[in-house]
């Protein structure tokens, strides 16, 4: 019975493997059909099915998450970026500055957060030193991944961990027991990072400028109605129907508009300001309307103070991510129109409305300022550079600080489990109006949640038919006759292996098991090996789609897939390095006497 069991479950995993791999469906998807797949299989039982939506690891890992946007908003963050503007114009200083308070930021709040939030700052410097962006885009993702190690809510693997063990051993690891190794992983990386790494990437273009990328200027156009056109009477939504023409201003008389209403019906002499290619031009110009040549008019409708042009990153599994503009009804529903997309530092040339919307794609959007934030915040994207508007407001700095320092003090001195502790200091901060309830619920990545809710009965799965039993059988017949400290190396490098070709959540909660199956078989403690998933679970890398901190500067850094190993598989080594002589420094095998 537990062969079949087990048989079952290994296929579940190698099919979620497959699917992670080839990215046909999404990760949260995937998850959940593994989970139905040992539910309806007896594996798991019906009551337990769901049981992971409500474990503390999860609750923790969405906490974090809010709490983070909460000390976005206080202006925490903003004062912490301002330091960088006194570090010069030396290239290596600036590198180990920006990696270094993307390290900084990510021991205390999400990773993909801390990076996101530092890609403006980042782009900002290279702009004003002269340097292409991609030279500091990849060190402060990686940057971002190394300081979640240093603490138990750095990264979600470290969340995870701490929950299997307290399920080994009845106590979880405390807030700062990462630390040791973590810190002494994260510096080792910001001097590789700092001195070598950023010289073996390549300098691509990037996104540096809306005008060097998109040239905006070559094509919006300015075009008048003619008396006798075949389009007088007919709205403004039609037009775009018709033409595949994005319609970003509109001109009768003294009136003028962004985002005009979409039932407005031309009349004679309106003026419609449009962005479009030269075959589409063509076909407005054959319907009846003429080139007004009023560039002076044009200019002054685009350069109005009330409007912002703004750059923006696709987040991985955003709203917008798969979807095109046209389908999306960007102009109407948002009152934004959609200027441009780059992808991977170059220009794509298709008709707008008909790009489907990609991770790592750069959009170059127009609208009224409100309505670019709404938008934003809505579709899943990120501000590249401040273009007259800002996200968050800085205030309550000491309020925000000191609520969630006082979670921290009490995680630290045990007086609450993490879960409860970070839930209050979240409650608290909206009690307190430093951010909003609707904010609350939109920073939370709920395809992490859902994927960690439904992983967690699948790894239970695994250990409970005796799969992780076996696999770490497997590993010890092999690092047996070599020595204990060969399977701490093997399952770190196994977790390194696992994570970019899964995530490093599903990674986690796959080789926690084994790693304790491990230490069983060698009478060790459970404590380095499951330290030793973490710091595995946590380098991702070697590709731009293993993690979302490497994804958001994909685009804007213009990176190609193989720049990612270039610089991080040395990064990889570095860490296994040093990691494995402080993980047994720190954490003993304490192996038991034969």
């Amino acid at each position: 019975m537990y062969m079949l069991e087990q048989t079952i479950v290994f296929a579940t995993i190698l099919l979620s493997l497959i699917l992670f791999i080839t990215g046909k469906w999404r990760y949260d998807i995937v998850a959940l059909l593994a989970l139905l797949i040992v539910t309806v299989a007896g594996i798991v039982s019906w009551e337990e099915a769901f049981m992971g939506f409500g474990h503390p690891a999860v609750v923790t890992v969405a906490t974090v998450l809010v709490l983070s946007r909460g000390l976005q908003n206080s202006g925490v963050v903003d004062t912490m970026t301002r330091w960088l503007s006194y570090v010069g114009n030396h290239l290596t200083i600036q590198i180990a500055a920006l990696t270094g308070l993307a390290i900084a930021l990510s021991g205390f709040m999400n990773n993909v957060g801390a990076a996101a939030l530092l890609m403006p700052v980042a782009i900002r410097m290279a702009q004003k030193s002269g340097h292409s962006p991609s030279l500091f885009l990849m060190p402060l993702a990686f940057g971002s991944l190394l300081g979640g190690m240093t603490t138990l809510i750095g990264t979600p693997p470290n969340i995870i961990i701490s929950a299997f063990r307290e399920r080994e051993i009845g106590e979880p690891f405390s807030m700062f027991e990462f630390t040791p190794v973590g810190i002494g992983v994260a510096a080792a990386g910001l001097l590789y990072i700092s001195l070598i790494g950023w010289r073996l990437l390549p300098k691509r273009k990037g996104t540096v400028s809306k005008e060097e990328l998109f040239r905006i200027e070559d094509y919006t156009t300015e075009l008048r109605v003619a008396e006798g056109s075949k389009l007088v009477g007919k709205s403004l939504r039609d037009i775009e129907a018709e033409t595949e023409a994005t319609v970003i201003g509109f001109i009768r008389g003294e009136e003028q508009f962004l985002a005009p209403p979409s039932l407005i019906t031309l009349r004679t002499d309106d003026v419609i300001i449009v962005r479009a290619d030269s075959e589409t031009l063509k076909k407005l110009v054959d319907a009846g309307l003429k080139l007004a040549g009023s560039k002076e008019r044009e200019e002054h409708v685009l350069k109005s103070n009330k409007i912002s042009a703004l750059e923006a990153v696709v987040k991985p599994n955003a709203l917008i991510e798969g979807r095109t503009a046209s389908s999306l009804n960007l102009h109407w529903v948002y009152g934004v129109s959609l200027l441009a997309v780059s992808r991977q530092g170059e220009r794509l040339t298709e008709r707008l409305g008909s790009i489907r919307f990609k991770a790592g794609d750069v959009l170059l959007l127009q609208g009224e300022e409100e309505a670019l934030q709404k938008m934003l915040s809505i579709l899943g994207c990120l501000p590249l550079a401040e273009r007259g508007i800002r996200i968050g407001q800085p205030r309550r700095i000491l309020f925000s600080v000191g609520i969630f320092g006082s979670a921290i003090g009490a995680i630290s001195m045990g007086m609450l489990p993490a879960s409860i502790a970070l839930v209050g200091a979240a409650v608290i901060m909206v009690l307190m109006d430093i951010l909003s309830l609707r904010e609350a619920y939109e920073s939370i990545d709920w395809p992490v949640v859902v994927l960690l809710g439904a992983m967690i009965p699948v790894g239970q799965a695994l250990e409970s038919t005796g799969g992780a039993q076996t696999v770490a059988a497997g590993i010890l017949e092999v690092t047996g006759q070599i020595s204990p400290e060969a399977a701490l190396v093997v399952v770190l490098v196994a977790s390194m292996i696992l994570t970019p070709m899964l995530d490093n959540v599903s990674a986690t909660v796959l080789m926690a098991p084994i790693a304790i199956g491990v230490a069983r078989g060698i009478g060790a403690s459970a404590d380095p090996f499951l330290i030793a998933v973490a710091v595995g679970a946590s380098c991702d890398f070697l590709t731009p789609i293993g993690h979302q901190s490497n994804t958001i500067v994909w685009g804007p850094g213009g990176y190609r897939f193989s720049d990612y190993p270039r610089m991080g598989l040395p990064l990889e080594i570095i860490v296994a390095a040093v990691a494995i002589p402080l993980i047994l420094w720190f954490w003993p095998l304490g192996l038991s006497s034969p």
